[in-house]
């Protein structure tokens, strides 16, 4: 059994990466590709070394006082975790979008793809990083973006880094409960009120909602304020870290308790805008977060293969037998279903950038990517697990820590709960978003080849099935609370299914049948009875493609095939 390449680059072995890349972005990848390539050699060694040390042995730890009982706020890192989170910056995975010659988005969400594969807790801070620049760089006034913007986007190594401080403890998801209070000060506001869950704490520079003396409750009083954690002289900003949260996952990234008492802060966005302009801070994280669970499901599947193609059981390595094979497919096929609705995401922010028209099918496309992908992420760490065995039990093995930090993705940047809130405000028939994915459906399943006719089928069903469920859900607001949530996941499933066919048909016109197979596997999986889900007559091909589709290699198409290289029609 051929045991595939070994990972020492997450870039240069991802063919999926480099396929999704030259099909949204080919230009991109052709001037950026050199980069992308020594930063995933750069993930895959040094930062990877680095995160098992972090977090079994040194995560990061609260000195909240100096000898002479002055408060300081001061965490300390180990000296491994300050390297790579100051190259991480060098490298520009923030700074790359705000040269004289940017990159466009797509490219550092992509270098945030790579980064996951070996640490999230790294990912943390740059996903926040990454959001508050955006932030400063197209809504804040012109003076606080000329004074703070450079200081995130630097790339010699001396970058600041962001923070986005919404959470309370008596609100959670409901920010416009917020008692946070902003008064008037000099050249700026300060801010009283207690921020519950601040990863990222001393960072540098922060976004935080408060509600200024005077304004209304609810959402429609918040105002948007930029906290440094230094003033301009050099002194500690008052506030005080109550205490480091003692997590299950992410401990390289510190998450406090934080006492704002005369914090200073300098305003972004007065009332009623502060939530709406945190909610595009929040937007662009959830795209990061996406590629953070693919990224994760790509090293969940890597594991297990390395594994599977060295272990012998019963005088076979374990990956000849059947049973782990599909384990292996289970890990796959959502994984480059979910790596198509995440780059879908980051494409769709490059062109709102360009374009406001676009927006609405960001916010769509970025809610279902999120909500996916993170569900997705959890099942594969655990798969993995469970086809390596007791091993992957042991924290000699990185699968602990994989299982430990992919229970955050679902919950980071909005649990489901509050994406789907989002989906059913821009699915109205009235709306941009219900048009777009139609748009985006169909025209998927309409360019697809003869030969991926029944595949397309399928897809134009599930849509149908969209159609009627989201009617459903809008006629009733009780049946809309009780069953929004399985309309999400329905239409997140018909949108990858729509994204892989596109994929498939573009590689079936040059003669490679390997994505239609891994389309037809998702959509198996994801639309068939349940009953019937993967067992039927005909899964030979799955055997007969399986080191094809593990191994990324080409699935040659027969001349004059009427389906899927030697795949079944898909299970009715």
């Amino acid at each position: 059994m051929d045991t595939g390449p070994v990972i020492a680059n997450f870039f240069d072995t991802d063919s999926n990466l480099h396929q999704i890349l030259r099909r949204i972005a080919p230009d991109d990848l052709n001037r950026w590709r050199a980069h992308l390539s020594d930063f995933g050699a750069w993930a895959a060694n040094d930062v990877d070394r680095q995160v098992d040390y972090t977090d079994r042995f040194a995560p990061p730890v609260l000195e909240p006082y100096d000898g002479d009982g002055a408060l300081v706020n001061e965490i300390r890192f180990n000296p491994l975790w300050r390297d790579v989170s100051r190259g991480v910056y060098e490298r520009g995975i923030v700074g790359l979008n705000y040269q004289d010659d940017p990159a466009p988005y797509t490219i550092t969400f992509a270098m945030g793809y790579l980064l996951a594969q070996a640490d999230i807790s790294l990912h943390c801070p740059v996903t926040m990083t990454g959001a508050v620049a955006y932030v400063l760089d197209r809504f804040a006034p012109e003076a606080v973006k000329a004074a703070y913007l450079d200081q995130l986007t630097r790339m010699d190594g001396e970058a600041l880094t962001g923070g986005t401080w919404a959470t309370e403890q008596h609100g959670g998801s409901d920010v416009g409960a917020t008692t946070t209070r902003a008064r008037p000060a000099e050249d700026g506001v300060t801010l009283d009120g207690l921020k519950w869950f601040t990863s990222n704490p001393t960072g540098g520079l922060a976004l935080a909602t408060a509600r200024p003396d005077g304004a209304a409750s609810g959402v429609e009083g918040l105002g948007l304020y930029l906290v440094p954690t230094r003033l301009a002289d050099g002194t500690a900003n008052p506030m005080r870290i109550r205490r480091l949260k003692d997590k299950l996952g992410t401990r390289g990234v510190p998450t406090g308790e934080i006492d704002l008492a005369g914090t200073w802060a300098v305003e972004v966005t007065k009332p009623p805008d502060g939530l709406k302009i945190m909610m595009e801070a929040l937007e662009f994280s959830r795209i990061h977060n996406a590629m953070a669970a693919v990224g994760m499901q790509r090293r969940a599947l890597t594991e297990a293969l390395e594994f599977a193609v060295q272990r012998p059981a019963f005088g076979r390595c374990i990956i000849e037998y059947p049973m782990v094979q599909d384990e292996i497919l289970e890990i796959l096929a959502p994984l480059e279903a979910g790596a198509a609705l995440a780059f879908e995401a980051a494409r769709a922010f490059d062109l709102a950038m360009a374009d406001d028209a676009n927006r609405p099918w960001l916010r769509l496309a970025t809610a279902l990517a999120k909500y996916r992908t993170a569900e997705d992420a959890t099942n594969a760490c655990r798969k993995a697990m469970e086809i390596i065995g007791g091993n992957a039990y042991t924290s000699d093995f990185v699968l602990p820590r994989l299982v430990r930090d992919s229970t955050v993705l679902p919950i980071w940047e909005g649990p489901a709960n509050i994406q789907v809130l989002e989906v059913l405000r821009l699915l109205g028939n009235e709306r941009p978003g219900h048009e777009a994915f139609k748009r985006r459906v169909s025209g998927a399943t309409a360019a697809a080849p003869a030969a991926l006719a029944s595949l397309a089928s399928r897809i134009d069903a599930a849509y149908q099935d969209c159609l009627e469920a989201i009617a459903h859900v809008r006629a009733d607001a009780t049946e809309a609370q009780r069953h929004a949530r399985r309309l999400m996941g329905l239409l997140a499933d018909t949108l990858a299914a729509a994204l892989l066919l596109e994929e498939a048909s573009d590689d079936y016109a040059a003669g490679d049948g390997r994505k239609a197979l891994v389309a037809q596997l998702f959509i198996e999986g994801q639309f068939a009875p349940p009953a019937r889900r993967g067992i039927g007559p005909g899964r030979d091909w799955v055997e007969a493609n399986f080191a094809a589709l593990a191994h990324y290699r080409p699935v040659e198409v027969a001349a004059g095939t009427s389906g899927a290289s030697r795949a079944p029609e898909p299970v009715a």
